[in-house]
C-alpha cells in the first residue's frame, strides 16, 4: 500500500548537515522509510533540518531509542511483526524508557486493528493518522506541529534544569558559609559559586579556578597549581589528574595567559587572568565558551574570579588568626605538660586520640576539629597544683589527692571566661574529663550521658595515653594490659560505646600513641588505676 496519495517526484535521500532534529521512522515496509524521507526533503524548523533514523521492528526501535535519548519525533506504524507492535513500542517509550519528551505519531494502514478513539484514550501519543490520509501537505503540517511541541517542551525542560543547577550552586554556597575557615569548605564554597556563574552565563559545566605562580604548567609537576574551585569533569580530580585531563591546546592557552598576564579567548576556550595581593596568580578556565564578545558576561566572569580571590585572601587572614589561636592553646597546654617531668607530648597524643574517637562516634567534622583543638587544655588547671604534688613519685596522701582533684574545676573556671567556641569546648573538657560513667568520678559525680560527650571522649583518651606511657609514679603499660583494663572499665569508668570504638581501631591507636612499653610492676599498677591524673 502506498503511503501517500501524491508525491512531488523523486529525490535523493536527505543527508542533514549542521543542526537537526532526529526523527525515528518505525515501519516494517522499506518503501515507507524511503518515501517519508523524499517527501520531507527540505523541511526546516528554526533552521533545524531533519535527520532520519530507521527501525523495522520492536527490538530495533527500542535499541535506537535507548541509544538516542534526543530523538524528537517517532513516526510509528501499528501493525508490524504483531498486530499491536506499534502500541507496545509507544507504551515502552513512556513507561520503560521513561521518555515523556519525544513526540509520537501513529501511522496505520489498518485502522481497524487500532481504533483511533481507543488508542488516543489508552496510549500517551501525540497524533493518529491513517496512511491513506497522508500527503506532503498533511505530513508537513503534522511534523511542524509535533516538532514545535517538542521544541517548546525542551525549552521548558532546559529552564528547569538551569533552575536546578542554580539551586544546587546556591545550596553549596549556603552549606559552605558555616565554616569558611576550613580549606575544604572554601573549595566547596568556590565550587558552588563557579557552578552558579556557569549556569547564569550558560557556560560549560567543565570549569576550573586555580592559583599558580609564574612558572609554566606542566603535566609532570602539579606543584604549581592549587585548585580553588572546579565543576563538571574536574570537580573530583586532584591537581595531577586535572593536568592530565586538560588538552594540549588548553594547557598552552593557560600558560600563554599566565605569561602575557591578561585574559585570553581562543577556540571556544576562555582563560581569565587575575593577580591577587598575596602575589599569586589566579587562572579561570572555561571550556565551550561561546560569548567572547559579550561585555556583560566577560565583566561578570572577571568580577566573580576577583571576588573569589578576595574571599580566598580573607580566608588566609582568618586561618592566620585561627592558627595563632591554636598555637596559643598548644603553648599553654605544653606549659602545663612541662611542669610534669615525664608526660612529653601527652597533650598532642590525647588530642589525636580524642579526634579519632570523635570521628568514629559520628560527630560532624567541625565538632571533631573542635575536640582536637580544645583537648590540649584538659589539664590547664594543673598550673595551680604545687610541683611537690604534681611530680610526687610516690602515692599521694588523702589531702594531696584532694588538692590534685581541684585542677578540674580550676581549669573549667579559667576557660569559661571566654566566649570563643574553642574555649567553651575546652572548659567542658577540663571540668568533666575526670568524671566516670558510673558516677564515681569528680568533681561533680556526673553519671552516664550527664557527662558531655566531649568529656567522655577525652576521659578515655587521657587515661589510655597515661597508662601507655611512663610517669613519675609508674612505668608504661603494654598495650594488651591497657586494653584489658579499659574493657574491665566498660560502663564503669568509661562510656561503653567509646570503649567499643577504641577496640575496633587498635591499629590506629598504636599509630597515634607510638607504643613501646615494658610490663608494669604491681605498685605502678596500683597507683595508675586509682590516681591517673
Amino acid at each position: 500500500m502506498s503511503l501517500f496519495k501524491k508525491t512531488s517526484g523523486t529525490a535523493p535521500e536527505h543527508s542533514a548537515h549542521g543542526l537537526f532534529y532526529k526523527v525515528l521512522i518505525v515501519d516494517d515496509e522499506p518503501d515507507v522509510h524511503t518515501m517519508t524521507k523524499i517527501v520531507m526533503r527540505g523541511f526546516k524548523l528554526d533552521n533545524f533540518q531533519l535527520r532520519f533514523l530507521s527501525a523495522f521492528n520492536y527490538q530495533d526501535a527500542l535499541t535506537l531509542l535507548r541509544q538516542n535519548s534526543d530523538i524528537a519525533l517517532v513516526l510509528l506504524d501499528v501493525v508490524m511483526e504483531e498486530d499491536d507492535t506499534g502500541l507496545k513500542i509507544a507504551h515502552a517509550i513512556r513507561q520503560e524508557l521513561n521518555n515523556s519528551f519525544v513526540r509520537i505519531i501513529l501511522r496505520t494502514g489498518q485502522p481497524g486493528q487500532a481504533p483511533e478513539e481507543e488508542v488516543i484514550v489508552n496510549y500517551d501519543i501525540n497524533g493518529y493518522r491513517e496512511k491513506t490520509q497522508l500527503n506532503r501537505k498533511t505530513m508537513f503540517s503534522m511534523t511542524y506541529s509535533a516538532l514545535r511541541s517538542y521544541r517548546d517542551i525542551m525549552r521548558v525542560e532546559e529552564a528547569r534544569q538551569q533552575s536546578e543547577r542554580n539551586r544546587r550552586g546556591i545550596e553549596k554556597v549556603l552549606r559552605a558559609t558555616t565554616s569558611l575557615f576550613e580549606p575544604r569548605s572554601m573549595k566547596q564554597f568556590a565550587s558552588g559559586l563557579l557552578a552558579q556563574m556557569s549556569s547564569l552565563l550558560n557556560l560549560s559545566e567543565d570549569s576550573l579556578l586555580f592559583q599558580t605562580d609564574n612558572r609554566p604548567l606542566t603535566r609532570s609537576d602539579p606543584s604549581h597549581m592549587k585548585v580553588l574551585a572546579a565543576t563538571g569533569k574536574f570537580e573530583l580530580l586532584t591537581e595531577t589528574e586535572i593536568l592530565q585531563q586538560l588538552s594540549d591546546e588548553a594547557l598552552a592557552l593557560l600558560n600563554r595567559a599566565n605569561g602575557e598576564r591578561h585574559s585570553l579567548y581562543a577556540n571556544h576556550q576562555y582563560v581569565g587572568y587575575f593577580h591577587n595581593k598575596n602575589s599569586d596568580t589566579s587562572l579561570f578556565y572555561v571550556s565551550n565558551y561561546h560569548n567572547p564578545d559579550s561585555a556583560i558576561d566577560n565583566t561578570l566572569l572577571e568580577i566573580f574570579s576577583n571576588n573569589v580571590n578576595i574571599a580566598f585572601d580573607n580566608l588566609l587572614l582568618e586561618r592566620e588568626i585561627v592558627n595563632t589561636q591554636l598555637e596559643l592553646i598548644s603553648t599553654l597546654g605544653n606549659v602545663v605538660e612541662q611542669r610534669s617531668e615525664d608526660t612529653g607530648n601527652h597533650v598532642e597524643r590525647v588530642s589525636q586520640l580524642a579526634k579519632l574517637l570523635a570521628q568514629k562516634s559520628g560527630l560532624a567534622e567541625e565538632e571533631c576539629d573542635l575536640v582536637y583543638m580544645a583537648a590540649p587544655l584538659h589539664d590547664v588547671g594543673k598550673v595551680a597544683i604545687p610541683d611537690s604534688i604534681l611530680n610526687k613519685p610516690g602515692k599521694l596522701t588523702p589531702e594531696e589527692w584532694r588538692v590534685m582533684q581541684t585542677h578540674a574545676e580550676l581549669g573549667e573556671a579559667i576557660l569559661n571566661k571566654s566566649e570563643r567556641p574553642i574555649f567553651k569546648a575546652a572548659a567542658i573538657i577540663a571540668g568533666q574529663h575526670h568524671e566516670r560513667y558510673d558516677g564515681e568520678g569528680y568533681p561533680r559525680h556526673l553519671q552516664g550521658e550527664e557527662i558531655h560527650l566531649y568529656g567522655r571522649i577525652v576521659a578515655l583518651a587521657d587515661v589510655v595515653d597515661a597508662l601507655l606511657h611512663k610517669r613519675c609514679y609508674k612505668e608504661a603499660w603494654p598495650l594488651e594490659q591497657v586494653l584489658d583494663y579499659i574493657q574491665q572499665q566498660r560502663g564503669g569508668h568509661f562510656d561503653p560505646k567509646l570503649v567499643d570504638i577504641l577496640m575496633q581501631h587498635q591499629q590506629q591507636l598504636l599509630e597515634l600513641t607510638h607504643i613501646n612499653a615494658p610490663s608494669p610492676s604491681p605498685l605502678s599498677i596500683s597507683r595508675a588505676i586509682t590516681e591517673v591524673p
